[in-house]
């Protein structure tokens, strides 16, 4: 590991600024890339956040720590059974549990729910804002249309340990780095070889 990062940080000090700067260039597309397949998800699903990591056990079994979630957000009522992600005013993180009470007209005022963990022993009436009984349906961020399992586990170290996000962050940059390096290498590589090419064609035609 050590090794690797010296010789990345060798190979960015060799650059020179145009090397320097197509380096940027292609983390900045590699940036956008991401931010265009995110949007992209944003408007398939409808929610604001397709993907989101479960970061609790408050949902055993059905998922674990570590899981990640799909979302979707349908212009529909949700359904008592379903598993939803919602924000409540106050606490950055949101929560994944399963609605197990619904009531209220969506034509006079919207529909009022009541969430619950499948591993806690009460509802989240403890969880919501202060004042608030039930879970209003513009809290909710998406409802769960599929997972994978563990996948997510990096994020949560990440989560916990910050220290991490930044080196893997620092890794992958000078990842990219070195691989311009030597994409550099490669194409002088070939210009010398072009260049000696036809440094002999003009030897042979002189003789």
């Amino acid at each position: 590991m050590l090794s690797l990062l010296t010789s990345a940080l060798s190979d960015l000090r060799s650059m020179n600024l145009r090397q320097l700067l197509l380096q940027l260039v292609s983390l900045g597309l590699i940036v956008t890339s991401a931010l265009v397949i995110w949007k992209s998800l944003m408007l398939v699903t409808g929610s604001d956040s397709p993907v989101v990591v479960v970061l609790s056990g408050s949902m055993e079994p059905a998922f674990y720590r570590g899981d990640i979630l799909f979302l979707y957000l349908a212009e529909r009522a949700t359904r008592v059974g379903e598993i939803v992600v919602f924000n409540i005013k106050g606490r950055e993180i949101p929560i994944v549990h399963r609605v197990i009470r619904a009531h209220g007209n969506l034509n006079y005022g919207g529909q009022e729910l009541l969430t619950k963990g499948d591993n806690n022993y009460s509802d989240d009436t403890v969880l919501y804002a202060a004042g608030q009984d039930w879970l209003l349906e513009n809290q909710i961020m998406g409802r769960a249309a599929g997972f994978l399992p563990h996948v997510g586990r990096v994020t949560i170290i990440m989560n916990d340990y910050p220290v991490v996000k930044y080196v893997v962050i620092g890794v992958l940059g000078l990842l990219v780095g070195r691989a311009g390096s030597d994409i550099s290498q490669r194409e002088r590589g070939v210009k010398a070889k072009i260049g000696r090419a036809l440094g002999d064609d003009k030897r042979a035609n002189v003789h």
